[in-house]
């Protein structure tokens, strides 16, 4: 099977040498995921556009669904970060080995996780029950296409990494 190494600056298209400086001035470092996007000249700057776009989740419901989403497609670099950034968007490490089995004790992101699981597990084939729970849950439509689309957009994190197998660039999430 081929390896992917991760790309360097030097390595990437211009456009994306831009994208790494500026990652490089926010974050400290480009993730080696976000790097391994910039072998596709066009990528990276697409993805960052489509994952940093306005939603009608909040950063919290967007790290559950992140992490419950990257548990079930068996993605270690997107549990490892989302892990991180859950913590910073305020879980602790309990509620987080609760997202990861697919629950939460809190009601309403209960509803925002069993539906996302079931997404995700299903291919878009939720069950009545899920989707009902969501929607009395006090989600709104709006809310079940950002979810949508949330799934979508780590998914496709997903499955880079689980073919790619670069590095893992933060500390590794536990087993479950």
């Amino acid at each position: 099977m081929t390896v992917f190494t991760v790309p360097t600056r030097e390595e990437v298209a211009p456009a994306n040498q831009a994208i790494f400086d500026n990652l490089n001035k926010a974050l400290g470092f480009v993730p080696n995921l976000y790097a391994t996007i910039a072998y596709s000249k066009n990528g990276l700057e697409r993805f960052l556009t489509y994952q940093n776009a306005r939603t009608s989740l909040s950063n919290k419901e967007k790290e559950a669904v992140n992490l419950i989403v990257s548990q079930i497609n068996g993605c270690i670099y997107c549990q490892s970060a989302h892990l991180v950034l859950g913590k910073m968007n305020g879980f602790n490490d309990e509620q987080l080995a609760e997202i990861r089995h697919g629950k939460s004790s809190d009601s309403k992101l209960n509803a925002l996780v069993a539906l996302a699981a079931d997404i995700t597990e299903n291919r878009g084939n939720a069950s009545e029950k899920n989707v009902d729970a969501f929607f009395s849950a006090g989600y709104t439509k709006e809310n079940l296409v950002d979810l949508i689309l949330q799934v979508s957009d780590k998914t496709a994190m997903n499955y880079l990494h689980n073919l790619t197998k670069v590095p893992v660039d933060f500390p590794l999430a536990p087993t479950i």
